[in-house]
């Protein structure tokens, strides 16, 4: 394992003291600071050791279900870099920020377009935060109508744990909505839980069952008909980008992952975006600022003119980096390459699928094919040779490649999510079904070769009971 940088440290080395500093006396500091006495060569090398350990998109193989880990192009990083943008404080008069200003316009227009809704906010900062924004605005809905019986949002036994969180974080119960053997929503549930208390369901299509909902636009006229609001959770966009639009399904509101479709930067908590669009019955409500264009220049909006607007959501407009990175990814592919993006994902899916089933794998969803991602159970290995999903996983970080997505959906006993994403070639595909081939041969072979794994990394398996329980949050913690 590699030292920590405290371990690297040596008390006897000179260093420069506070007087030789000329920091006055009063200001020194009586107890030492107790950070590690190190070089700066040291301290880069270390440092340098530590990200060199690190899996990412630059690195490995990603194929991590449901969060689309697709390579981020450096044309966009560089755009978003250009002195401009990069050094423009967020006070700036508008007056003085007009490319600025005309860049996240076009963004709005192009998600607008993209989407079919009539009006785009840059506001929210992360998907989670834009699927905040699209709730309160239903809510804001209703109240509006003084229809305030309405308190029960929809959400699928599928759906991304932020949704039920959401729903009950603007103050609504969450009723669950059963899904099929074939990984679609259950009419006769949905229809059993529609009442006049709906204020709306929350859905991802494609699902997180990984295949498309072909009743969507029933579920719609359904939901509707009851007096409720759909939400799009935009995750899943990836695989239908250009191909039909989330409001010709039906869906009055949605926010879309630009850290997922529109590649830019994506892990380690952030930093994210998720712009919100709504259809014109929401657009007096949504989230302030966003940008209008009058004749040739361009402005913030100001409270007056969205007076029944949910709020701010940040301090400022939004992650502007992250809104010109995608402005640039979306300009550079043009209307057919963001087509192809949603060509070459499903593609890359279906065969990725169809190869790992050849070897012997299962998929969750036999008769359905796959979208821009798809599920695999492991539930037939488990119960012939002990061998889990989480086992899988940690086996095939020994080879390189990160493991996808475990055990979600919940539903799916032993899941593996697997998106490899439009931006893998075959080459990268054909490696990892002959790996997961590997995995599967040892498996039945030599069990415990599995359930010991990982062995090729600093770390190797952990008593995961015993970090859940014993947590080691600090240097002094982990040295004791």
């Amino acid at each position: 394992m590699t030292d920590t940088i405290f371990e690297l440290s040596d008390e006897s080395r000179d260093t420069l003291v506070d007087h030789q500093l000329g920091i006055p006396e009063e200001f020194l500091r009586d107890d030492p600071i107790g950070l590690p006495n190190v070089s700066e060569p040291q301290v880069v090398r270390h440092y340098t050791r530590l990200s060199q350990l690190n899996f990412s998109i630059d690195t490995n193989f990603y194929p991590l279900g449901s969060c689309t880990m697709k390579y981020n192009p450096r044309a966009a990083h560089r755009a978003a870099s250009a002195p401009g943008f990069l050094d423009r404080h967020p006070l700036t008069p508008d007056s003085r920020s007009q490319g600025v200003l005309q860049c996240l316009y076009q963004l709005q227009e192009l998600l607008c377009r993209v989407t079919g809704m009539s009006a785009v906010s840059l506001a929210p900062m992360a998907g989670a935060q834009g699927e905040l924004a699209g709730v309160l605005m239903i809510r804001r809905f209703h109240e509006s109508r003084r229809d305030l019986s309405r308190n029960e949002i929809l959400v699928p036994t599928a759906a991304h744990g932020t949704n039920p969180a959401t729903a009950t974080m603007c103050g609504y119960k969450v009723r669950d909505v059963d899904v099929n053997d074939e990984g679609n929503i259950d009419l006769g549930s949905l229809e059993e839980n529609l009442s006049e208390t709906t204020a709306g369901i929350m859905l991802t299509n494609p699902s997180t069952c990984a295949v498309f909902e072909p009743a969507i636009l029933e579920i719609a006229d359904m939901v509707h008909e009851a007096g409720g609001l759909l939400y799009y959770d935009g995750a899943n966009l990836n695989s239908i980008l250009c191909q039909v639009r989330p409001a010709d399904m039906g869906f009055d509101v949605l926010h879309v992952n630009l850290h997922k479709t529109f590649a830019t930067p994506h892990g380690g908590g952030g930093p994210g975006s998720g712009p919100i669009g709504v259809g014109e019955r929401l657009e007096r409500y949504l989230p302030q600022p966003i940008v209008i264009k009058e004749g040739s220049s361009y402005r913030w909006s100001t409270p007056d003119e969205i007076p029944e607007s949910i709020g701010r959501l940040s301090a400022f407009m939004g992650n502007a980096g992250i809104l010109i990175r995608a402005l640039a990814y979306a300009m550079m592919l043009g209307r057919e390459g963001m087509k192809q993006v949603s060509n070459l994902a499903t593609l890359n899916a279906n065969y990725l699928m169809k190869c790992l089933l050849d070897v012997g794998l299962h998929a969750a969803y036999p008769t359905r094919r796959a979208t821009h991602e798809f599920i695999i159970t492991l539930k037939e290995e488990a119960e012939s040779s002990g061998i889990t999903a989480m086992d899988v996983a940690k086996r095939l970080l020994d080879y390189g490649i990160h493991a996808p997505t475990t055990y979600f959906p919940l539903l799916v006993p032993e899941c593996f999510l697997i998106e490899p994403t439009e931006t893998e070639n075959k080459k990268t595909l054909d490696r990892f079904v002959e790996v997961m081939a590997k995995i599967l041969e040892d498996a039945r072979n030599n069990p415990d070769l599995i359930k010991n794994a990982p062995y090729e990394l600093p770390v190797s398996r952990i008593d995961e009971i015993k970090a859940a329980r014993e947590l080691v949050l600090t240097h002094s913690d982990a040295m004791r």
